[in-house]
């Protein structure tokens, strides 16, 4: 049997709206009430309609995730996949259900979605249009940015430091002797390939051994596949620049391209070393194992859901933006 907030009172001998402010959490209740209200609440079985209950506390408990990414996989994509499973994870803990939708055009459906679910907020991840985060904006729900950013003021973002992680790599390479390196540079529209590549060139340029354009290639996916193939287009290039290492804007475009070399019976790092740039699980299950720059992508998702939050608690936040200072992972492949 389903029971109404009218019969838990009546039962209690208190008023509708004392129960509400039990279930709901707000508002002052002798602890002698609350015990009484709670028991015969358990003694029921009662569970509050999500509606009703959202009538009560103008909440519902849902929170929404959009993944704006063009390239297939999204969900189940390695880095995204983490940051997700990592919000979820914290979710959980903190009693919000989460809708999740991916967003390959970056339209405004994704978010017309969640905002028909009446989601208290929202967490964005990746590349948007600026033109897709005004029309957010409008809607006065709370929200932030993970692993993007834009120039709208007061918006929360929480990022990698990217550029670092640029240098650290050129540092790294430079250091166990090599000069000629030959950069795999994912998709520039993207933040994380463009300072990547930005802070790779700085961290070389300071050793006064600059990357010369003829010793770059621009990929228009940041895939394995697409790794692979950019490997095969450039590899009588890359022979001719006499590189001995490649540095890869990510782990996925690295084991492309490690896949091509290793069929070309090109010896890893013995021949050519190989390094990448997020520090996904697949980096360390590969043969040999990738070298890389690892993002702290569980903190991340987990800090996101916890701003999220108190920005919808509307507590006070200090920081608009939050970085993530990145790792460097020696393994095999160098």
């Amino acid at each position: 049997m389903d029971y109404t907030i009218k019969e838990i009172a009546l039962r209690a001998g208190v008023s509708k709206s004392t129960v509400s402010r039990v279930i709901s959490g707000k508002g002052y209740i002798s602890p002698a009430t609350r015990e009484k209200v709670e028991q015969i609440i358990r003694e029921l079985q009662y569970k509050p309609n999500a509606l009703a209950r959202a009538m009560v506390s103008q909440r519902t408990h849902n929170i929404g995730v959009i993944i704006y990414r063009q390239e297939y996989p999204i969900a189940s994509h390695p880095f995204y996949g983490k940051i997700l499973d990592s919000i979820l994870t914290a979710a959980e803990k903190m009693n919000y259900s989460v809708f999740v939708s991916t967003d390959r055009e970056m339209t405004h459906h994704s978010a017309d979605f969640m905002l028909e679910k009446r989601v208290d907020g929202l967490i964005l991840i990746s590349r948007l249009k600026q033109q897709l985060i005004d029309y957010i904006q409008n809607f006065k729900v709370p929200y932030l940015m993970v692993n993007g950013s834009t120039d709208v003021e007061g918006v929360f973002h929480l990022v990698n430091r990217d550029d670092m992680g640029g240098r650290m790599a050129a540092d790294y390479l430079i250091g166990i002797g090599h000069r000629n390196v030959f950069v795999l540079a994912g998709p520039q529209t993207h933040r994380s390939h463009n300072l990547r590549l930005k802070g790779f060139r700085e961290g070389m340029e300071k050793h006064m051994n600059p990357v010369s354009e003829s010793s770059i290639a621009y990929l228009a996916a940041s895939t394995f596949e697409e790794g692979y193939k950019t490997m095969k287009q450039e590899w009588t290039r890359f022979q001719s620049g006499l590189c001995t290492a490649i540095f890869a804007t990510n782990d996925m475009i690295a084991l492309g391209a490690m896949s091509f070399l290793q069929e070309q019976s090109v010896r890893i790092p013995e021949q050519v070393g190989v390094m990448g740039f997020d520090g996904i699980d697949y980096a360390a299950m590969y043969f040999p194992s990738l070298t890389t720059i690892r993002v702290n992508i569980e903190e991340m998702g987990r800090q996101a859901l916890t701003l999220l939050d108190k920005q919808i608690r509307q507590e006070p936040v200090k920081a608009k933006t939050i970085e993530y200072e990145p790792e460097l992972i020696i393994r095999q492949s160098t």
